[in-house]
């Protein structure tokens, strides 16, 4: 008889038997479609996070122009940059805010202008991308403005001059002799209020105003950079940046390369954790499952030895016999699989309560974590990757349960079997 027939009538004899092997095949099966699920829905988290949360690279040198920053960012290593210059301008016709200290003795009066910063991007500036400084009318300014006469004003400046959106203002460079026409495209609101002691009108928080940085050319404001910051997936894009930094700039003396990786830390490493836990949990299910199914295959052996002495006497193969209880076996599996699959409903909503507990913590984290992104709930779902994962892993358990146990047949003979010896 043909060995495969002989599997299937030795399952349908041994019910007792099959249903305990089934049952425990359907556990190890649903426990490893879970550990794939969590494995698989903290990677897409992850992936997510790196996306949207990033890291900030900030490059400073001497000397730094906006050809120099727009060289490094087009490194295939940034994702989005933004060079930066602050200067001060005069703005004749613009009330602006005065501090109401008295001026300390010796302070020199400079230019009574506003603080100008000439950015590509408004929203990648921290205060902006926080949430801390929030756009009150009209709209950011975005690469796609680069060299038009644009600028955002703060809301107190804004309102003290009857300003908003479509309005349009003068600036002059500091020594006079340049004016330049800009229009008003956004107000924003900066919660921070007039310290109490004296400030020049250019560092107080509502006389600060936003304009792209190729529209300052001309106003005098000189093209050495302040700074420039270069959005990133990774830490590791960091340090690879910075070497692209240093060859570009020079490690002198005026160079420094500082990385804001806090929120990704933050975020991204629980993620980590949670998708190396179920990944451990993978492989000690499958060492357990393999195990355990062994020791059974093992005892089931061991209670037919005088079937397996009869078989012998009969001229059967050894490699059949063992090949008739690995199809015993694997014939198991598929049940236990569509048992698995049947409790990945339940097992997914299990999932995602415990990935959104886990989210809701790491949003109040995020919430005290400056340039924090807030990520979307996760999503585990059964792919036929995932059900093809298992069947693999499956396969594999059955086949280590039975060949394992196997070579103690390729060992036995029929004389000492019949005769109940080894």
């Amino acid at each position: 008889m043909n060995f495969a027939k002989r599997a299937a009538y030795s399952l349908i004899a041994r019910k007792g038997k099959s249903a305990l092997l089934l049952g425990i095949f359907g556990v190890v099966c649903t426990l490893l479609l879970g550990g794939f699920l969590l494995r698989d829905a903290t990677a897409r988290q992850e992936a997510e996070a790196q996306r949207r949360i990033g890291v900030d690279a900030t490059v400073r040198g001497e000397p730094f122009t906006e050809r120099q920053a727009a060289k490094l960012g087009r490194s295939p290593l940034v994702e989005r940059y933004n060079p930066i210059l602050r200067g001060t301008p005069r703005a004749p016709g613009l009330k602006l805010e005065t501090s109401d200290a008295p001026r300390p003795p010796g302070e020199k009066p400079g230019t009574a202008g506003p603080g100008l910063t000439g950015v590509r991007e408004s929203e990648m500036l921290l205060d902006f991308a926080t949430g801390r400084t929030t756009l009150t009318s009209g709209r950011a300014i975005t690469a796609a403005d680069a060299d038009r006469a644009v600028v955002m004003v703060e809301v107190r400046t804004a309102e003290k001059n009857g300003l908003g959106p479509g309005d349009r203002i003068t600036l002059m460079s500091p020594d006079g002799r340049t004016e330049k026409s800009f229009e008003v495209v956004g107000v924003f609101e900066d919660p921070a209020r007039t310290p109490d002691p004296w400030m020049p009108p250019a560092d107080l928080p509502a006389n600060q105003l936003y304009a792209p940085i190729g529209a300052l050319r001309g106003l005098g404001l000189g093209e050495q950079l302040t700074e420039a910051v270069y959005k990133l997936r990774s830490p590791e894009q960091a340090r690879a940046l910075r070497a692209g930094a240093e060859r570009l700039l020079g490690a002198g003396k005026g160079f420094r390369f500082d990385v804001n990786d806090k929120a990704y830390r933050d975020q991204v490493q629980p993620l980590r954790r949670v998708g190396a836990f179920a990944n451990a949990v993978v492989w000690l299910i499958a060492v357990a499952g393999a195990v355990i199914l062994g020791l059974i295959v093992m005892l089931t052996i061991r209670e037919r030895r005088d079937e397996l002495g009869m078989l012998f006497a009969l001229g059967e193969k050894k490699w059949k016999l063992v090949g008739q209880h690995t199809v015993e076996v694997v014939a198991l599996a598929v049940p236990a699989l569509v048992i698995a699959a049947t409790a990945a409903g339940f097992l997914g909503g299990q999932l995602d309560d415990r990935l959104l507990d886990r989210q809701s913590s790491d949003r109040v984290t995020a919430a005290r974590t400056p340039g924090a992104a807030e990520l979307p709930p996760p999503e585990v779902r059964v792919t036929p990757r995932d059900l093809l994962k298992v069947a693999g892993t499956s396969l594999g358990i059955a086949l280590a349960a039975t060949v394992v146990p196997g070579i103690g047949i390729l060992r036995l003979h029929p004389r000492s079997i019949l005769v109940g010896s080894d």
